[in-house]
């Protein structure tokens, strides 16, 4: 089985993962995601204030105590959970059109996983305009809890946890990611050789093999230039074109349970030195705020952000769908 990965520029409806039409469903003070399967408040801010980490973890137990909009099963979302949500040509917030949220506030809001290599730290997201960064435990972030199991999303690789100074805890009864792991479980080898790529048995993505990868930055056309140059000749007359990947593609490399760089180890051990050594690849998805802006992933942090086109900043790593 293969997950399906959103198009970051087509969100405002269920693109074939559930029944036709709109992709949120609004259930009085629930809204049901059919993309994902999963269920939010409607209030992307039901607390009305910030919390540190430690205490949005315990904020959400406290609301299954209480039984919360009429459910028990609430928690803080681990991050590809949290990022579902992110519409990227939106901005303000970078949430898909005609959504049905309210109380929406264009800040950073938690998520459950932890930053691998720098745990005192967690991932979290921006509403407005989609980027995903971690912070200390110790700072405020809003929280917006979510239930139900999604037969789409991936977990994320996380497998241990930690408390609000970094140091490791037991995970039972956390509420972190690595307690709940929630999402479809990776394919062991999860990567195989084919042809001229690293096939990802998780998302049938054909990542180009690690030997032809520029060993050096490129400006976002180059990139995609570059891409685009392994679709001549008889080899792929009849194939899927090679190109540059979307920021959700990209964001699909990232394991949760690694840093620097932030790639199942799987992965690693066959990359050239280039990848492992990249800062940051282009995607082909432009900024909802400014189109000279694109999407990038920092491969050594697993951080999603933006890059300026033109400035000759990032690697490239051509995909295909086989």
């Amino acid at each position: 089985m293969t997950i399906r990965i959103p198009d970051p520029d087509d969100c405002a409806d269920s693109q074939g993962q559930a029944p036709a039409g709109p992709r949120f469903l609004a259930r009085g003070e629930v809204v049901e995601d059919s993309l994902t399967g999963l269920v939010w408040s409607r209030s992307a801010n039901p607390l009305g204030y910030p919390l540190s980490w430690p205490d949005a973890l315990s904020a959400v137990a406290q609301m299954n105590r209480d039984g919360f909009l009429g459910a028990r099963d609430w928690r803080l979302p681990n991050r590809h959970e949290l990022r579902s949500l992110i519409c990227h040509p939106a901005k303000q917030p970078a949430l898909p059109p005609g959504h049905p949220f309210r109380d929406v506030f264009l800040g950073w809001v938690w998520s459950s996983t932890t930053k691998a290599g720098q745990t005192a730290y967690a991932w979290n997201v921006h509403l407005e305009g989609g980027r995903m960064f971690y912070s200390r435990k110790d700072e405020f972030r809003l929280v917006w809890p979510v239930r139900g199991e999604s037969p789409t999303l991936p977990q994320t690789g996380q497998n241990a946890c930690f408390d609000a100074t970094g140091e490791p805890v037991p995970c039972h009864g956390t509420g972190q990611d690595a307690d709940l792991r929630q999402g479809l479980p990776w394919p062991e080898p999860r990567f195989e050789r084919t042809g001229m790529g690293m096939r990802d048995r998780l998302t049938g993505l054909c990542w180009l093999e690690p030997e032809r990868l520029l060993d050096q930055i490129t400006t976002w056309r180059e990139a995609v230039d570059f891409a685009a140059s392994f679709n001549s000749g008889p080899d792929n007359a009849n194939s899927p074109p090679w190109r540059l990947p979307d920021i959700n593609e990209l964001e699909s490399l990232v394991d949760s349970g690694r840093a620097n760089p932030a790639l199942p180890l799987e992965l690693t051990a066959t990359l050239a030195l280039s990848a492992l050594s990249a800062e940051g690849l282009w995607s082909s998805t432009s900024s909802g705020f400014d189109p000279d802006w694109a999407f990038v992933l920092y491969v050594q942090k697993g951080a999603v952000g933006v890059g300026f086109k033109p400035g000759a900043e990032f690697h490239v790593w051509p995909v295909r769908r086989l």
